[in-house]
């Protein structure tokens, strides 16, 4: 009689009779996404591939270096706020024509802001009062103004039309248009390009940047 009673009150409950309850098992914690690695180019040197990349010009278009390939590239550093960059670009300067010259022979040049001073307004702003047809891109993050070591404006790189980094360094000898004793004034990009078009080697392949130090934006 006993037996019945405690049958009835545990089946009352829901609880099987003669059976343990079963122990749930916890569910398995989710695993921690990581967060992904920002890709860093690849250093450029000098006798190997530039590293490639993709920039946003003053207009709003994507510019990736590769496209160019099977031409002549000169990549420039640029600052609209550098007084080496404004002699530059000045009636006086050698870049007063000769990016315009050099696009009419069929290479890219391609004007690159890095850092702090990528401003796409004041770039237009600058290119205008000057007359200037220069293509500036803007590489805010300085991620493409690291990878080349870039440190002043102007400064400058010739790629070959394989892709492959031939001369970097300094646009000239003649920083705001003075050339040291004894010295004849050379633009060093132009002589390179000259070497490049006509199938001879890059004689000069490093120079000393000059003009304002690059500033990049603080991590």
């Amino acid at each position: 009689m006993k037996l019945h009673v405690v049958t009835f009150v545990l089946a009352s409950f829901g609880a099987p009779v003669g059976l343990a309850p079963r122990e749930q098992t916890p569910p398995a914690p989710e695993a921690k996404k990581e967060p992904k690695k920002e890709e860093k180019l690849a250093p450029a040197e000098v006798g190997k591939p530039a590293p490639d990349f993709t920039l946003t010009d003053v207009d709003g278009k994507l510019v990736k270096l590769s496209d160019f390939k099977g031409k002549i590239v000169v990549l420039e550093w640029f600052n609209q706020d550098c007084p080496y960059c404004q002699y530059a670009y000045g009636d006086a300067g050698p870049l007063k024509e000769l990016p315009e010259r050099m696009t009419k022979r069929g290479i890219v040049w391609l004007s690159i802001n890095s850092g702090t001073s990528a401003n796409a307004d004041a770039a237009k702003k600058f290119l205008a009062a000057r007359k200037s047809n220069a293509r500036v891109l803007l590489d805010a993050d300085g991620k493409v103004g690291t990878a080349y070591a870039a440190k002043t404006t102007p400064h400058c790189y010739v790629v070959d039309e394989k892709g492959v980094l031939r001369y970097r360094g300094a646009l000239d000898n003649a920083p705001m248009g003075q050339v040291a004793d004894r010295e004849s004034k050379t633009n060093h990009v132009e002589a390179a390009v000259n070497a490049l078009e006509n199938g001879k080697a890059v004689t000069r392949q490093e120079t000393k940047p000059y003009g304002c130090p690059v500033k990049y934006a603080k991590p």
